[in-house]
């Protein structure tokens, strides 16, 4: 399986590239299409409701769309129930006052949307391409970030985690009866609910980390030809060399004949920026849709290579 996340600045096209994509992928393997991007644009290309779950458009051909809202609140309940009963013998502080104001926290929509992106890649894997089409420039660096950031900080947390059953086991030890031996405590690291669910996220974000890092991930960048789109995917090309994510594709979206010149001149400037990453240019499409037909006919240009 391979995994493609088209990225660029709001506009430029990314939605259009991604259903292209899609559509000319799904004419010798299984694809699925994932919007992740909250104007949600894949259902208004292909023109269909795509609602809850996959949609199959075509033999196929799959597609869905993350309620980014919904995801949210589902992820925030979640772990408000994971901590609620972790710490249910704390409820004397009035523990709900706290989770109340939990929705409000920072990262929140990017840990569900990296949680959404885990849970299809790891329960799809019968698609031969899942094509996610990203939100803006900067909460896709945000949520692409998280595996590397939450690992360290699972790490440290399991650290913290075993210092406590360490100390519960001297209190344990002080408190029982006296022996020439040493108590052992009736349960084992193993045994432990918060090591357990510590370990489960670090496993499952290991494995996330490794298929975002890996050759069968591909990230597509798409710009139009002028100096914002410019300056917006240069700083996503640096973000994403920080990151250590495989940039394969730049795609200069909307090239007519009045803005060729412009076009030129950035596409010079993404190469110096992206280095020997390739390079497509598309040119200005009108309609994508043939509705009767049932096929993206304008877009004669292959988007994705041969190779892929």
């Amino acid at each position: 399986m391979k995994i493609l996340f088209f990225t660029g600045k709001g506009g430029v096209g990314k939605s259009t590239m991604a259903a292209a994509a899609a559509w000319q992928l799904s004419r010798k393997a299984r694809v699925l299409i994932v919007s992740l991007d909250p104007a949600h644009n894949v259902g208004d290309i292909f023109g269909v409701a795509i609602g809850n779950g996959k949609k199959r458009f075509a033999e196929t051909l799959f597609l869905s769309e993350v309620n980014l809202q919904k995801l949210s609140r589902e992820y925030l309940e979640q772990e408000t129930n994971v901590l609620s009963t972790t710490y249910s013998y704390l409820k004397t502080l009035n523990l709900d006052t706290y989770f109340s104001v939990l929705k409000y926290s920072p990262g929140i929509e990017e840990y569900a949307l990296l949680t959404s992106i885990e849970k299809t890649i790891r329960d799809d894997a019968d698609f031969d391409y899942i094509i996610f089409d990203t939100p803006p420039t900067g909460l896709t660096l945000r949520f692409l970030a998280l595996p590397k950031v939450t690992i360290t900080w699972i790490d440290r947390l399991t650290q913290i985690r075993r210092q406590i059953l360490e100390k519960r086991y001297t209190i344990h030890r002080i408190r029982g009866t006296l022996s020439s031996e040493e108590t052992i405590l009736d349960y084992k690291e193993a045994d432990d609910d918060i090591l357990k669910r510590l370990t489960t996220l670090s496993n499952n974000y290991h494995a996330l980390d490794g298929a975002l890092r890996g050759d069968a991930c591909h990230v597509v960048l798409v710009f139009n030809p002028d100096i914002l789109s410019l300056r917006e995917s240069q700083r996503l090309v640096e973000g994403l060399r920080e990151l250590g994510l495989p940039l394969r594709l730049l795609i200069n979206n909307k090239v007519t004949a009045e803005n060729k010149e412009m076009a030129e001149r950035v596409e010079h400037r993404m190469k110096i920026a992206a280095g020997d990453v390739l390079l497509e240019r598309i040119e200005l499409s009108k309609t994508l849709l043939d509705g009767e037909k049932g096929t993206l006919y304008d877009i004669q240009q292959r988007i994705i290579p041969e190779s892929w």
